[in-house]
């Protein structure tokens, strides 16, 4: 996978540029979108919020943020990754090149723009007189894993998504209830034991809460946690990729 692209380089980089410009083409603040828009959602998060679920969470502004922050990331990635290959069937209608490569330019696009959040969250800790350790370097495998896990979404409903356009009106539904089963704006620790480890088996949770953990708690989760992590990560590359060598040759057929 690799070599395919290093042979096709250049292509690769002509997407990353061409999605990039493309998403913020006759807009007058461009690239401050990626800025502002996270921003402007977690004032009004924080707003409808704060009075329900955020007198007893010290930090509140901070933990929405960490929800909303990897939420954003994996949601604008999935939904981008699915119409990856609709989207450029015409050009690999007519050129023989790895069809993933359009699926990894979005998720380019999409990681560029995570850190730019990334870095106003930082800024936001700071203000919010979070102290800085070096655990915070840590951060680098939930997003490793996230980035890793996104691809594997994309690949499966970009599949899909060729094959039944329905997809993406059925993802948009359950991407909205994921959002209210991932506490972002609210805490688990009134919910029963049983309760809270059935919040384990959202793979988002889980990178929401490695975050909060190592922000707000200044802690590091446990081995299993790592290792339960790696292995959502695993079954849906590993899901993502099966499916996109199997069909590979039927998706001219359906573009």
């Amino acid at each position: 996978m690799l070599q395919k692209i290093k042979k096709n380089q250049f292509l690769f980089e002509e997407l990353v540029k061409r999605d990039f410009k493309t998403k913020y083409k006759r807009t007058i603040l461009g690239v401050g979108w990626s800025l502002l828009s996270p921003l402007l959602t977690l004032l009004v998060m924080r707003l409808v919020f704060t009075q329900f679920f955020g007198q007893n969470t010290p930090h509140y502004t901070t933990y929405l943020f960490c929800g909303n922050l990897v939420f954003s990331y994996f949601s604008e990635s999935t939904s981008q990754g699915m119409t990856s290959l609709i989207s450029n069937a015409g050009i690999f209608a007519k050129v023989n090149v790895p069809k993933y490569l359009f699926l990894f330019s979005k998720n380019v696009q999409t990681l560029i723009n995570f850190g730019l959040t990334l870095c106003i969250f930082f800024v936001f800790c700071a203000l919010d007189h979070i102290t800085f350790t070096w655990k915070f370097i840590l951060l680098l495998y939930p997003i490793l894993c996230l980035m890793l896990f996104n691809i594997g979404v994309g690949l499966v409903l970009s599949a899909l998504f060729v094959f039944f356009r329905d997809v993406q009106y059925l993802w948009s539904v359950f991407t909205q209830l994921l959002m209210y089963a991932s506490a972002i704006f609210y805490n688990i620790d009134g919910y029963s034991y049983t309760v809270q480890c059935l919040f384990l088996c959202n793979p988002v949770y889980l990178f929401i809460r490695y975050f909060r953990k190592i922000v707000l708690d200044a802690t590091i989760p446990t081995v299993w946690f790592h290792l339960l992590m790696l292995a959502d990560v695993a079954i849906v590359l590993g899901l993502g990729c099966w499916i996109y060598k199997k069909y590979n040759t039927r998706f001219l057929y359906y573009v």
